[in-house]
């Protein structure tokens, strides 16, 4: 049993590594001002906000609709090209393991309270962060770059991420007094989504993650071809559905589009049929002892 412990501590540190080096611009925070160096061109995998005083990289998202924004002037190579190449290696191992907003999401749903289980109703709701990403990622943007208008649609109307990281950190600090009588009708807008979200994920499992994350619904689109994550063994695999009942996304099988790749079900599968891989080189097997008992 103490073998089993420390494989999801392990996706817990690398998470926290991944937060804390995402927004390793500790002075941002003391002075309450936004990191503007040369890394900040370089967009991080997760979603964390370019707005965040710690931020020392772009978010991917926010990238990607100022690209679109600025696409009748100039075509969007790098960004596209940079998120093609992070959904190729690591897919949606990068919600999984690498999103800081995705960590909060998981430790706000351990607080103790009755939980919302997955259901048929869970998986046609999994379906609306495609259409936020077409609609405010891609058409919306899009439409105003057409008028000259850039307009990130996401990160100026909905993103939760954007509201907590950048706004409410950099509102909360004593120098940024006149941010703070700037704010209007659209800031409490924001604040009144950040604040349905965080509460949905105390009773839903990665509630943003699972119905509104345009960045995760990307990256699934990329997800079968990447060369990172948890794997089925088909030879081994005996269709008995235990994977699937465990899993607390929205999947239809282990590795489709909605897994995070988070390797969960590699110790519940009792074909030992899972494993998390690199290509064809296996990082992390089942573990079980001998007779098919587990340690």
């Amino acid at each position: 049993m103490a073998e089993r412990r420390k494989k999801p501590m392990t996706r817990r540190l690398i998470q926290l590594y991944s937060a804390l080096l995402y927004n390793a611009h500790l002075k941002g925070f003391a002075e309450g001002q936004i990191y503007t160096g040369p890394l900040k061109s370089v967009c991080v995998p997760g979603l964390n906000c370019y707005s965040c005083p710690g931020a020392v990289g772009a978010c991917p998202l926010g990238s990607l609709q100022n690209a679109v924004a600025a696409s009748a002037d100039r075509p969007a190579f790098y960004v596209v090209g940079l998120l093609l190449l992070f959904g190729l290696l690591l897919g949606r191992v990068i919600c999984g393991f690498l999103c800081p907003f995705g960590l909060l999401q998981e430790l706000l749903h351990k607080l103790p309270t009755k939980k919302v289980k997955k259901s048929p109703l869970t998986r046609k709701l999994s379906r609306v962060k495609y259409a936020l990403l077409l609609i405010f990622v891609l058409a919306i943007p899009a439409w105003f770059a057409l008028r000259r208008l850039p307009l990130p649609a996401f990160c100026k109307y909905i993103c939760p991420a954007g509201t907590l990281e950048g706004a409410v950190l950099l509102l909360l600090h004593p120098a940024n007094g006149a941010l703070r009588a700037m704010t209007g009708g659209l800031f409490w807008w924001k604040m009144g989504v950040l604040l349905l979200v965080l509460g949905g994920c105390v009773f839903l499992y990665r509630a943003f993650c699972r119905f509104l994350c345009p960045l995760g619904a990307l990256y699934s689109l990329l997800s079968r071809l990447a060369l990172l994550g948890v794997r089925v063994d088909e030879t081994r695999c005996t269709d008995c559905g235990a994977c699937v009942r465990a899993c607390r996304m929205d999947i239809r099988a282990v590795g489709d589009g909605e897994c995070i790749h988070c390797g969960d079900c590699i110790d519940r599968c009792p074909a030992r049929a899972i494993s998390f891989r690199a290509g064809k080189i296996l990082l992390r097997g089942p573990e079980i002892g001998e007779g098919g008992s587990r340690p």
